[in-house]
């Protein structure tokens, strides 16, 4: 399984994180860590590490559709902790 780290800005909105839940969910991804923070300019910082077989595109080409989300970067893959889990 391949670990992927996200970093989204999105807008603060009460249904933005229900939203980028569900399209994680939609698209085949677990998420593996979940951090939220409140920015000063009305927008909000989240961090998510998610773990999928599927290729990483498949979620952030989807969120970044998304009405609310102003920036969607993916931050790091690690496909070799696949290799890690397996051996060990």
């Amino acid at each position: 399984m391949n670990n992927y780290s996200l970093a989204l800005n999105v807008q603060q909105r009460p249904e933005v994180l229900e939203r980028v839940l569900r399209v994680a969910r939609h698209r085949g991804f677990k998420i593996a860590n979940l951090s939220m923070q409140l920015n000063s300019n009305n927008s909000t910082s989240i961090d998510m590490l998610v773990e999928s077989e599927r290729e990483i595109g498949l979620l952030t080409n989807q969120i970044n559709k998304l009405i609310d989300v102003i920036d969607c970067r993916v931050l790091f893959s690690d496909p070799s902790a696949a290799l890690v889990k397996q051996k060990g």
